[in-house]
């Protein structure tokens, strides 16, 4: 009965949790919609009058129309995920998905009255529509927190050190807080025991499962599941891979299906049209963009304006990667390979301006085109690199099971100093749920992170070398790594 109870009361907490995240996050769009209403009614409406005759439906229709592009963008970008991400990348994904909106909407009306349609008047939407997004997101944020405090939880976790997964629950903590952690217990009937004198004693709320083995790991969650009990891991590398699997009933007992190859041809044939026809289009498009930017990197230091170097895309199939310069000509002149990092002082002042707004990618269009790589895989690496990487992680192989990419799962859901093994996850994931609506979404995000700060971050110097040293670690002291377990 007790429990029962308990599995209640969490159901409604829950529901009354997400029914307030829902209307606050209405409360957000509407207020962009009305925004747009008022200057449609007093300044747009009025100058097609002479075009055309809208009536009480045609008003409804247009404001819909408006109020459907800027829910499905907003969606898209996480505008709508108050109490999941940060204030500030909420405020930022609902004025990059109102722009966006306000640019389609714009572009639908100037076609309509056949000249650019007020621009003047859309500008000053924008701004206003920006101000009470910022106002109001803030306003909403502290509502939210001041209802829905930071979730507890405890951490039960294997021999490795817990800075790194501590860290990452810090960077959240306006949404998690650790209040306990304990090495696993051999005896899992203590573990047991931990777990419902924490839950009782109110010093969590939820259970995060972080480098234990798999046996070890499954044991936990079916007890935590068995008694409502909220839980938090980490995936290892088979998880992600049957994540993907195509589910199958062909007789009396669930069977899941992991295929030898991972694209089908029609998806292949698609993919490989799409990238034909986008890079063809943004050539033209950014094409003067790409003129200035080499009249700048060669008047900068008379160096070269492109940069080669070889890459592995699908296969391990080496390639001669094509991008804007932006170090000095001997920033490799030892030959060693190394990554950019924070405040690298490679970088000359035009290269940080191109790199932070991603022009210094442009030039990876005509790798596109001629078949390296697609718009959307996992970023291409080193042989070099790749090598170092498969030494102590074999795993890493499975990320050239498909074409690299100029962007990919792993750009838009991470950042640029995410650790490659978290990188790793990240593109298989990509891999084993692959789909065309996929590439085209992330194609969309893209945009999003072009502008976000965090993707443009450099990797910290001693990262590599860390991930190197810990996996060789591992082998000499017979030690399972956190996916092999």
């Amino acid at each position: 009965m007790d429990k029962n109870i308990h599995e209640n009361k969490l159901h409604r907490m829950e529901a009354f949790k997400r029914l307030i995240n829902l209307g606050l996050s209405f409360l957000s769009l509407a207020l962009v919609i009305a925004i747009f209403a008022y200057f449609w009614f007093f300044h747009f409406q009025n100058s097609l009058v002479d075009a055309l005759h809208f009536y009480k439906n045609g008003h409804v229709l247009e404001i819909s129309i408006y109020g459907v592009v800027l829910f499905a963008f907003s969606k898209m970008y996480g505008g709508t995920r108050l109490g999941y991400l940060k204030n500030t990348e909420i405020i930022f994904s609902q004025i990059f998905a109102t722009a966006i909106a306000d640019i389609l909407i714009y572009g639908e009306l100037s076609m309509m009255a056949f000249e650019l349609f007020l621009p003047k008047f859309f500008i000053w939407m924008f701004l206003t529509q920006s101000v009470a997004l910022i106002l109001y997101t803030n306003v909403a944020n502290y509502v939210y927190r001041r209802l829905f405090p930071p979730r507890k939880l405890f951490l039960i976790h294997g021999e490795r050190p817990t800075d790194s997964i501590c860290a990452k629950f810090e960077s959240r903590k306006d949404k998690y807080v650790i209040t306990r952690k304990e090495l696993i217990r051999a005896d899992m009937e203590e573990n047991y025991r931990m777990i419902l004198d924490s839950y009782r004693k109110g010093e969590s709320n939820a259970i995060v499962i972080w480098d234990v083995s798999t046996n070890e790991r499954d044991k936990i969650l079916k007890f935590c599941y068995s008694r409502s009990i909220r839980v938090y891991m980490m995936p290892k590398i088979a998880d992600v891979i049957l994540a993907g699997a195509e589910e199958l009933h062909v007789f009396d007992s669930p069977m899941l299906l992991t295929r030898e190859y991972s694209l089908t041809m029609e998806q292949r044939f698609l993919k490989r049209l799409i990238d034909i026809v986008c890079s063809l289009i943004l050539m033209v498009i950014t094409s003067p963009i790409m003129l200035i930017t080499a009249i700048l990197i060669k008047l900068s230091d008379g160096g070269p304006v492109f940069y080669k170097q070889i890459r592995c895309t699908i296969g391990q199939r080496e390639f001669q990667i094509l991008k804007f310069r932006s170090m000095r000509t001997d920033a490799e002149k030892d030959g060693q390979a190394r990554l950019a990092q924070k405040n690298d002082d490679r970088i000359t002042p035009v290269g940080r301006v191109i790199r932070s707004c991603r022009i210094d990618e442009l030039p990876q269009l005509f790798n596109i085109l001629k078949g390296d790589m697609s718009f959307i895989g996992p970023r291409p690496e080193r042989p070099d690199i790749i090598a170092k990487y498969l030494e102590v992680m074999p795993e890493f192989a499975y990320r050239m099971k498909v074409k690299a990419g100029l962007a990919g799962f792993a750009q838009v859901y991470g950042k640029y100093n995410t650790t490659p093994y978290d990188k790793l996850k990240l593109d298989l994931t990509y891999i084993e749920n692959y789909s065309v609506w996929l590439d085209i979404k992330l194609m969309l995000l893209t945009l999003k992170v072009l502008f976000w700060p965090d993707s443009t971050e450099g990797v910290e110097a001693d990262q590599i070398t860390a991930l190197l040293e810990e996996k060789k670690r591992q082998s000499e002291s017979g030690e399972d790594s956190e996916d092999s377990k």
